[in-house]
């Protein structure tokens, strides 16, 4: 089994995902800024658990350039990334500080944390691969439909500055990296782990998708008197 078979399993979610209407906003430009500015915020209190949870694997490589990379992955999470958002909280004078997790995002990264905090190495890739993946994918998607637009449409710096992030160059060759130490690692685990960590890279397909419908809906938690 190989990654690109992963990717087969989950590809009718990823096509869906690809199309789905958050993303589809941002390219035309009708997203509303509340929706994108919740976004933000919850995708900054998933990254720095994501980073969090690429350092504890760093911890469990088995080499030390594995390791290395996995720092680095880490940190780029931490500041590449972050620095992005940093820069949106600026111009809106806002911020992630003393901000919820909503359903969706504690979902997400409840599910990454338990399995790489109790499942093998192998399986904690495999989680974190459709965070690479799948946001490199839709990027490049929209990356396409901006350019079929062209100037028929007007978009917030902001949506571009995202778009030009995940479709760009720079992420992809993070990602084929990444995808070469899952391969590395499907390749040393038994078929048992093997299925396993396919079926842990459809969960996060799955709640990759739920991310954006989370944002799309602006899903707040159920107001139970205050609770």
């Amino acid at each position: 089994m190989s990654t690109e078979e992963f990717w087969n399993v989950a590809k009718p979610m990823i096509d869906v995902t690809e199309k789905h209407p958050f993303l589809v906003a941002m390219v035309d430009g009708t997203l509303k800024e509340e929706n994108f500015k919740y976004y933000v915020v919850q995708d900054t209190l998933y990254l720095k658990e994501f980073a969090d949870c690429l350092t504890r694997l760093s911890k469990s490589a088995s080499t030390p350039e594995d390791a290395k990379q996995l720092e680095h992955f880490a940190h780029d999470a931490e500041h590449a990334e972050l620095d992005l958002h940093n820069s949106f909280f600026k111009e809106w004078n806002i911020s992630a500080e003393g901000a919820t997790e909503m359903p969706n995002c504690l979902l997400y990264t409840s599910y990454m944390k338990r399995i790489v905090a109790t499942k093998s190495h192998a399986h904690g890739l495999a989680t974190l691969l459709p965070c690479f993946w799948v946001y490199m994918h839709v990027g490049k998607c929209m990356l396409k439909l901006r350019e079929e637009l062209g100037d028929s449409v007007k978009r917030p710096p902001q949506f571009d500055a995202w778009i030009d992030m995940y479709g760009g160059e720079e992420f992809e060759k993070e990602v084929t990296t990444y995808i070469a130490m899952v391969e590395a690692a499907i390749k040393k685990a038994d078929e048992k782990t093997v299925k396993e960590m396919q079926d842990c890279f459809l969960m996060c397909c799955k709640l990759e998708h739920m991310f954006w419908d989370q944002a799309d809906t602006l899903l707040k938690w159920p107001d139970l008197g205050g609770l």
